[in-house]
């Protein structure tokens, strides 16, 4: 005979209480008042016979019991939380939540969605950019693209392209008493950095291309121009404001467009590149597979530009 289960509502009650370790933050986040609270607890403790918090003057803290039973209720009540978001996620079939860095969602994602959409009329595309990277179960998204090793245990990766850094500016800057025609010039321009990516990944930075390139006249480390938003380094540097060591992806459009231009054939390749993600057991979902088929036409030139609305890319 199975073991009878405390009631519902008490372990809910121990759940926020143990997870925001406060009674009246508790009661505040389950819509109840802190007695009420209080009396749930104390239900769950008359039922397992077993103390699960001290009381203290203005503050609770979990016994030796509490602390063994809380990862368990948590994990249950995730697990129930997720169970719920994928029966709702599959009530709404034509719906793909797809996940993005913010500079790569409007350097290269965004311009180009609308072959997308044409291409696939009946799916609701729902862009969520973020710096972070996303837990795809627990945030609620179907697909990412995602800058990184491509070690993501529990899902299906498809490299779409490696990543290089090279030297981008204004074609302006090829011009006039300083052009830009040998890397020594760059001593007469601002260096703009994307900072982007401190703290997530380790790129090559302006003191690597230097050396690489052989360049002694030129200072690294002196006064530039610092961003921590990708495309805003990349956009600096086509509006003439200097010369950016830039990511080629994020810059491919503008490159081809001639609103930036590579002065230099020196190219870096990091150690990191641009992956199409999913979780393993939906890789072949039909929204998900449409979206990772036609991102993968497009980074290998293959578009559907026949009798489409929208700008050309």
């Amino acid at each position: 005979m199975a073991e009878r289960l405390p009631p519902l509502t008490a372990l809910k009650a121990f759940e926020a209480a143990s997870r925001l370790m406060s009674f009246q933050a508790a009661a505040e986040e389950l819509s109840v008042t802190p007695a009420a609270l209080s009396y749930q607890i104390r239900q769950l403790e008359d039922h397992l016979g077993l103390k699960l918090f001290n009381r203290l003057n203005r503050a609770v803290e979990l016994t030796e019991n509490g602390r063994l039973i809380q990862p368990g209720i948590h994990e249950a009540f995730e697990q129930l939380h997720r169970t719920m978001r994928q029966l709702r996620r599959r009530q709404q079939t034509n719906v793909l939540t797809i996940a993005a860095g913010p500079a790569f969602t409007a350097k290269w994602l965004s311009p180009r969605l609308y072959r997308f959409i044409a291409r696939h009329p009946n799916i609701d595309a729902r862009i969520s950019a973020s710096v972070t990277k996303s837990d795809l179960e627990m945030d609620d998204i179907d697909i990412a693209i995602r800058f990184g090793p491509g070690e993501y245990p529990g899902h299906c990766s498809v490299k779409l392209t490696d990543e290089f850094m090279t030297p981008l500016c204004a074609p302006s800057m090829l011009e006039g008493p300083n052009a830009i025609r040998k890397p020594e010039d760059l001593q007469h321009h601002t260096l703009i950095h994307d900072d982007t990516h401190q703290g997530f990944f380790v790129l090559q930075t302006w003191a690597d291309w230097l050396k690489a390139a052989g360049v002694t006249n030129v200072d690294p480390g002196r006064s530039g121009l610092h961003f921590n938003v990708a495309d805003h380094a990349i956009d600096a540097a086509m509006s003439g404001g200097g010369v950016v060591l830039g990511r080629t992806s994020l810059a491919e459009p503008d490159i081809r467009a001639g609103r930036l231009v590579a002065p230099f054939d020196l190219r870096l390749k990091t150690n990191y590149s641009f992956f199409i993600v999913c979780l393993d057991a939906r890789r072949n979902e039909p929204a998900i597979e449409a979206f990772r088929t036609w991102v993968m036409d497009e980074m290998a030139g293959i578009t559907d530009t026949e009798n489409l609305p929208g700008p050309a890319i």
